[in-house]
């Protein structure tokens, strides 16, 4: 494994209506597990894209050394997928059983190749995953966004690959999920690439890469010794420019200094000159001699001044501006006894199962509670939220909704329609707001200029987040009840931190569906939900 490795030589990107991406960019990662972090639309998932050999550069090259498995942020399945189908093994069993019956065909020998001990492996790559429960037959529309993820991450493991890479790995794992898959990373020895956001999985590589403008800078250590170093970066670039503050002050009073000294010498030599009676000629002389050292010294100050100002512009490149989320959610009050939802014995049924307990489940929502939904992977959370919408209709028991509107945001991302940009999403949304006034709310969103007329379907994944929240948030009428589903996955911390804000001054109700412990205690969470065991019941503490 030691000669695993990445390699971007010179390598340029632009989508095709000529947007770049990146222009130039040269850089090797080596053997060992490596983080690639920035803030979201700077071209993360373009970049692994470009190593996973999904998109061509414009120009220079991309290399990797040994097998390459990736695991992308969306997963292109189809509900109709087998989980062998997924994993990739579905023709080696086939193969392996019409062998195991007496089938000698070649042709089922060369499928099989040195995969006689398959299933042995595939067991134990799902067992580490904590989905040692699914049958290799079963459907993929059975299963939960987080197993569907651990699932992905399997099929590229029993690849062995040399170099692995991942985007958002964590997304939509419950918390013994994320464990599990912290250990197999912990063990892998080749070459690791991956985006996350993940503080925790963050905080388990040896490397940190920065990708910024047209630059991938690598830093020793984890997550949080790479925000000490910039911390520390962001402190002597601050004193720097304070430094360069003060010289271009102290040279710019210099300078008018200087300039008024020489209008008195001028003045006094002047007067001195008309009061002494010499020649015309001899004081013109001595004339042109004072104004000449006056544009010398005048000159000479200029230079400094400007030297002053370069070091200056040169001190503040090196701080780190951090763009944020400027989100204003609708100020919309709910009073404390209005009843929003009631949910009296709701049940759903998949097949022959259902996804609740004996007699269902019972739910009622008041304004303006904040409320966090809780459970493992697979207990039917998004199903609850499904049904609270009206996406769903129980089989069984009564629900009654307020006149209020209840805005979902889906863990898979599916409101808007890929094809069209960021601004026809939003006009379809809010169209009785003013372009000038959409166009102004979607800055907000961080979407100016031409990135506000992008398709969709190019965005990251923390962008497609942010373009979804404003046709959500910002559509008419405004939201009574916002349901949020794993709304931290694709959001970059800083980004994250601007959500918990906007949902700490927003005065409706809402559900959120998360894992992510630190995003749940710093939103005022008064009611806490567990779905587990198809039994919701009331906790007083998070059970995540």
């Amino acid at each position: 494994m030691s000669d695993a490795a990445i390699a971007c030589s010179n390598v340029s990107f632009a989508w095709p209506d000529d947007t770049p991406v990146f222009h130039d960019l040269s850089f090797s990662v080596a053997p060992g597990r490596t983080a690639l972090v920035a803030p979201n639309g700077s071209g993360k998932t373009t970049l692994l894209k470009l190593i996973a050999g999904e998109l061509t550069p414009t120009t220079g090259s991309v290399s990797v050394s040994g097998t390459l498995g990736y695991l992308p942020q969306s997963l292109p399945l189809t509900n109709s997928l087998t989980v062998a189908e997924v994993l990739g093994i579905a023709e080696v069993i086939r193969a392996l059983d019409a062998v195991e019956s007496g089938d000698v065909d070649e042709q089922h020998f060369a499928t099989i190749g040195d995969d006689w001990d398959i299933e042995e492996r595939t067991r134990a790559q799902l067992d580490r995953l904590g989905l040692g429960d699914l049958t290799l037959d079963r459907s993929l529309s059975t299963l939960s966004g987080g197993q569907v993820v651990s699932l992905g991450l399997a099929a590229q493991l029993l690849k062995r690959p040399d170099v692995l890479l991942l985007d958002e790995p964590t997304n939509n794992l419950d918390a013994q999920a994320r464990h599990k898959l912290y250990d197999v990373l912990s063990d892998f020895n080749g070459c690791l690439l991956l985006v996350s956001h993940d503080r925790a999985l963050l905080d388990r590589v040896e490397r940190i890469a920065e990708l910024g403008g047209n630059e991938l800078r690598l830093y020793g250590g984890n997550f949080t010794e790479y925000e000490e170093a910039v911390r520390a970066e962001q402190e002597v670039a601050e004193k720097n420019i304070r430094n360069a503050e003060q010289e271009l002050k102290r040279e710019k009073r210099e300078a008018q200094q200087a300039r008024e000294r020489a209008e008195r010498r001028a003045g006094n030599a002047a007067k001195n000159l008309k009061n002494a009676g010499l020649p015309r000629i001899f004081a013109g002389n001595m004339k042109r001699g004072a104004q000449e050292a006056a544009g010398k010294s005048g000159t000479l100050h200029a230079a400094r001044v400007s030297e002053a100002k370069a070091r200056l512009d040169e001190a503040g490149r090196a701080l780190r501006e951090e763009v944020r989320l400027s989100l204003e959610l609708p100020d919309t009050q709910v009073p404390a006894g209005r009843n929003l939802f009631l949910g009296e014995g709701m049940q759903v049924s998949l097949g022959d199962a259902d996804v609740f307990g004996a007699g269902g489940v019972d739910l009622t929502i008041r304004g303006p509670e904040r409320i966090a939904l809780t459970g493992p992977n697979g207990a039917g959370k998004t199903t609850l939220m499904r049904l609270i919408t009206g996406d769903l209709t129980p089989d069984r028991g009564e629900l009654k909704r307020n006149d209020g509107r209840i805005a979902y945001l889906s863990q898979r991302l599916d409101l808007l329609d890929l094809d069209r940009t960021v601004a026809e999403n939003f006009a379809e949304f809010a169209p009785e707001r003013p372009e000038a006034e959409r166009m102004n709310l979607l800055a907000r969103f961080l979407f100016r200029g031409p990135r506000a007329h992008l398709p969709v379907g190019v965005l990251s994944g923390g962008e497609r987040l942010r373009a979804t929240l404003a046709c959500v948030l910002c559509a008419e009428p405004a939201p009574h009840l916002l349901l949020l589903d794993e709304p931290t996955n694709n959001l970059d911390l800083v980004s994250a931190g601007q959500l918990e804000s906007a949902l700490n001054s927003y005065q409706g109700a809402f559900m959120v569906i998360s894992h992510d412990e630190r995003f749940l205690a710093a939103i005022g969470i008064s009611r806490w939900l567990r779905l587990a065991d198809g039994v919701l019941a009331e906790t007083g503490a998070p059970g995540v």
